[in-house]
């Protein structure tokens, strides 16, 4: 007997997710540091339990919205940003969740408002109760961001005046706007691609990982994949230049969205451009909206040097971790070598990226939508630093023009285990802390297991 799906449950279900693992964020979240408690204390041991109870419920409904997405009798587009209205707000009022970026973010504006260079150094040269609120690794960390999102930063700053609470929820509501763009662009270019503009919208802004890590980690990359989706929207119809214009914006945020601009070409190619006009074109606005920007923002081009700002040997990017192994085994072995053996994973990371990269365009190039997001999903998978909101780069743009269903059934199962791959305080997990993430999602997996035997119950009874 099949458990009883229609809209309104899925919308119940998730929005109660979204509600838990808010509450629980209160207490276990990346809070201000004058309000953090020592995660062996029973408030935060209870909020982080909440919050991975809250996280199971919300894939839970949204898996289940999924099999509504595929029957007979499918919600419409309208119906399903409505559920994302409902899901997201909760968390519109939560702590930060699952990482602490958003106070490197508010630290860096005043950074700029003050007029100290962002890119030459880090959040520890502001001082203050802003710098405090930074994590001790990226202190002195020079920003990697470009000058869009630095000024973006900068003007949030001083209308906020450096108040953290008023600044966490405006890189929030920043946020938002990021994911607003992604839902409107995501129905488009679902269309161009032939695919569901309903299946595109369940798996590239109502996944769960848009939720946990865009709108409750307020991360920049909600506005670097919303300029992109408005860039190739513009760049489908008859404003090619306003995509490229759209689309360097967005890599002025984060720069992988610079693959964007190849999309552009080949899409003025496919509208009948001349490939060297198309290229021309392309890069004369690209060029242009680059130096207004960065003359806008105020920054300089210093920018272009933090395109290499070093990463955390110790985070969990594939290379990372085959570069620590063998660092282990040359150390074993008596090896001088052992200190070069991360960074030449990392180079053979990225030299395998532009590889990866130059056949998939080869391939999929009749395909420029979906060709830019395998090209930004092995930027994320290869590159030399890794988080689960990373993922969103290329699944953002597969969500839309992915050719088979199949390809979306993976993604959607890459998506279950990212989106409980990061504790709600952004740090690293100790054995008590998994303990107890463990047991709110099995907590969970039991309430919800004890409904479906509730709702099969009455049907059992009426065919006994």
């Amino acid at each position: 007997m099949a458990f009883p799906i229609d809209l309104r449950r899925c919308q119940i279900l998730g929005l109660a997710g979204t509600a838990i693992l808010a509450l629980g964020g209160e207490t276990a979240g990346a809070l201000p540091v004058r309000e953090l408690l020592a995660p062996s204390s029973a408030h935060a041991a209870l909020g982080l339990v909440g919050v991975y109870f809250g996280v199971v419920l919300l894939i839970a409904a949204w898996l289940l919205l999924g099999r509504l997405v595929r029957s007979a009798d499918p919600p419409t587009p309208r119906a399903l940003l409505l559920v994302l209205a409902a899901w997201a707000t909760p968390l519109l009022i939560a702590p930060p969740l699952f990482s602490r970026d958003v106070y490197s973010y508010l630290a860096q504006g005043a950074m700029v408002d003050a007029h100290i260079d962002v890119y030459a150094y880090g959040p520890s040269h502001l001082g203050g109760p802003l710098a405090d609120e930074v994590a001790p690794l990226w202190r002195h960390t020079a920003a990697p961001y470009g000058p869009v999102f630095m000024g973006v930063a900068s003007v949030l700053s001083g209308a906020t005046r450096g108040e953290v609470p008023a600044g966490l929820f405006g890189m929030r509501l920043i946020a938002l706007l990021g994911v607003a763009l992604m839902a409107a662009a995501l129905p488009r270019l679902a269309r161009h691609s032939g695919a569901d503009p309903a299946a595109a919208l369940w798996l590239g802004a109502l996944n769960p990982l848009v939720l946990l890590h865009l709108v409750a980690g307020a991360h920049n990359d909600a506005i670097m994949l919303g300029l992109l989706g408005a860039g190739l929207v513009a760049a489908l119809g008859r404003w090619p230049v306003l995509g490229a214009v759209l689309v360097t914006l967005a890599a002025l945020v984060k720069a992988p969205a610079a693959l964007g601009l190849v999309a552009v070409v080949l899409l003025q190619m496919r509208s009948g451009h001349h490939p060297a006009k198309a290229v021309l074109t392309t890069g004369a606005a690209s060029a242009a909206t680059t130096v207004a920007a960065t003359a806008v923002a105020g920054t300089g081009y210093g920018w272009i040097g933090a395109l290499d700002t070093p990463v955390s040997t110790q985070n969990w990017a594939l290379t990372s971790l085959l570069g620590r192994a063998t660092a282990s085994l040359l150390e074993k072995a008596g090896s001088d070598l052992a200190p070069l053996a991360v960074p030449v994973w990392h180079t053979f990371g990225l030299v395998l990226t532009g590889v990866l990269v130059l056949l998939i365009w080869w391939r999929w190039r009749p395909r420029p939508v979906y060709a830019l997001g395998l090209s930004l999903a092995a930027v994320a998978a290869f590159g030399p630093a890794i988080r689960p909101w990373y993922a969103l780069w290329g699944l953002f743009l597969i969500a839309a023009a992915a050719p088979s269903t199949s390809v979306r059934h993976r993604v959607a199962a890459l998506t279950g285990v990212l989106a409980l791959a990061v504790l709600p305080s952004g740090g690293p997990a100790d054995a008590g802390q998994l303990v107890l993430a463990i047991s709110g999602g099995a907590l969970a997996v039991v309430v919800l297991w004890q409904a479906h035997l509730a709702a099969q119950a009455p049907a059992l009874g009426r065919t006994a």
